[in-house]
């Protein structure tokens, strides 16, 4: 049974693959490889502690500007993954949903993201979410159209529905840097921010149940004062 104060959102960036991969004289394919089978550890992790979405952050728009090799092989374990995972996450209930500008992509890698969204769209255990392709700016920017081509008016409130995933409560960065690297910025304007130095493909079960600890004991104000949270003010943003 989760705690009554599990994050329903937590988002995930998993940072260190490479670094893991260097310092066991390895090729950085194998620390992507080995990022993948800690993403597989995660989710299943994620829906046994009662989380509802999980978001990773899997490849940003600025991540092509990496060396060919790496990005061609990065795009080869996406399309793999997908479909290893697909009947695996329908059988567990949880629907997978890639978000991000899907139009840089091969067709192969789109027919492998359509095929496992179709496959799991039925999941209501949790909702798995790949940021791919994607950047908090360019997220800000498309809901910020979709919002003008409805003829609404540019509010917060407005450009919340069109963005292409809900608030953040968690957000946590492994490999030991501190910043946010463009992900989901509208959403983790209240997000409490945890960073490990734990490196991604390091990163278990237990690390994620010591995030959650964190959160736990962490007191979300939303602007407000500690007074007005202990005597239950409306924290709704």
């Amino acid at each position: 049974m989760s705690h009554p104060k599990t994050p329903a959102h937590v988002a995930i960036i998993m940072d260190g693959n490479g670094r893991w991969a260097k310092k066991r004289l390895l090729p950085r394919a194998e620390g992507h490889r080995q990022g993948v089978e800690a993403l597989n550890r995660i989710v299943g992790a994620a829906a046994r502690l009662g989380i509802e979405r999980l978001t990773v952050f899997a490849f940003s728009s600025e991540n092509w500007a990496r060396p060919a090799p790496e990005v061609a092989m990065l795009m080869k374990l996406f399309a793999q993954a997908l479909h290893r995972w697909s009947e695996p996450l329908a059988n567990a209930g949880v629907r997978l949903r890639v978000i991000g500008d899907r139009t840089a992509f091969s067709d192969s890698v789109k027919a492998a993201i359509e095929a496992n969204e179709r496959a799991t769209a039925n999941g209501t255990n949790m909702e798995l979410v790949i940021a791919a392709n994607y950047g908090g700016r360019w997220d800000v920017c498309q809901a910020t159209q979709q919002v003008i081509d409805a003829g609404l008016d540019v509010t917060p409130e407005n450009l919340s529905k069109y963005l292409t995933v809900s608030d953040v409560d968690l957000l946590i960065r492994t490999g030991g840097e501190c910043r946010i690297s463009n992900f989901l910025l509208w959403q983790s304007a209240y997000a409490e921010i945890y960073f490990t130095e734990r490196l991604w493909p390091d990163f278990d079960a237990k690390d994620l149940e010591d995030a959650l600890a964190w959160y736990v004991r962490r007191e979300r104000r939303f602007g407000r004062t500690s007074e007005q949270v202990q005597n239950g003010a409306d924290l709704s943003l």
